[in-house]
């Protein structure tokens, strides 16, 4: 589904601020696969959805999603296939467009130059999607009044409309209080199950890492460290995984975010 071979990503390449961010990355990832990625500040983990998305261009290395070569590919035309949300939730959506404007501009995506007009069945379609997470009667406002949970929702089910082949969640969660983090979570979930989406997702929560998905990646220094599924993943524990870390880099994990289990 999608295949990173042998990616490199140098920044300053040739310069005193020289920086190997990324060194011979090698992942393949499955239909169906979710994948928490984990690591501590600096360890590649943007970095690594950068590339994927095509947001700066690899030193070396190819991407592939589908089967198609995507590593020369611009991010407005990976964006087609790739779906995104940050951790910031005011870059998912326009703020200064009404949010069935931005639902409408959405569900165009990769409609190669077509946009749908605001029918009568388009906003009662779209009424119905926006009551799944409250914002059935916020129809035409603009989204810049919304709250940050409430916009990152709407970035949420904004993405799901297209059918990305492929949903990167950059912490999306983090920026959010608990309560908002809890219902956009959830939200998360109910996507990915309802849709069948393949995703990957950044973490700094080691045991939620633990408990969701079916893959395990820790990145560090640049390099994936471990990459665990099935029975290698079910029997974790965040103390074990601190151990594995410890086991494998000869140092101690330097984040204190990465020890959070709630």
């Amino acid at each position: 589904m999608l295949d990173i071979e042998h990616v490199t990503k140098v920044f300053f390449p040739g310069t005193v601020n020289e920086k190997v961010a990324l060194e011979n990355i090698n992942l393949h990832v499955n239909p169906g696969d979710v994948i928490c990625v984990i690591g501590s500040n600096g360890s590649g983990k943007s970095t690594l959805f950068n590339m994927i998305a095509g947001t700066f261009p690899v030193t070396s290395g190819t991407i592939r999603l589908d089967g198609k070569d995507i590593t020369n590919a611009p991010e407005y035309r990976r964006a087609f296939m790739i779906g995104r949300i940050f951790q910031d939730p005011t870059k998912g959506t326009s703020a200064n467009m009404s949010v069935e404007d931005n639902m409408n501009l959405a569900s165009s995506k990769g409609m190669k130059g077509l946009k749908y007009s605001l029918t009568k069945e388009r906003r009662k379609y779209f009424q119905e999607l926006l009551g799944t997470i409250g914002l059935d009667s916020r129809m035409a406002d603009n989204v810049g009044l919304l709250s940050g949970g409430q916009r990152q929702a709407l970035t949420l089910l904004m993405a799901t409309l297209s059918h990305p082949k492929l949903m990167l969640l950059d912490e999306h969660t983090a920026a959010l209080d608990p309560r908002n983090a809890e219902i956009v979570m959830d939200l998360t979930k109910e996507y990915i199950k309802r849709d069948s989406l393949t995703a990957m997702m950044v973490t700094h929560n080691m045991q939620f890492a633990i408990d969701y998905g079916n893959r395990l990646i820790m990145m560090d220094e640049g390099h994936i460290i471990l990459d665990l599924a099935g029975d290698d993943k079910k029997g974790l524990t965040v103390q074990s995984l601190i151990d594995e870390f410890r086991h494998i880099r000869k140092k101690d994990f330097d984040s204190d975010e990465g020890l959070l289990t709630s």
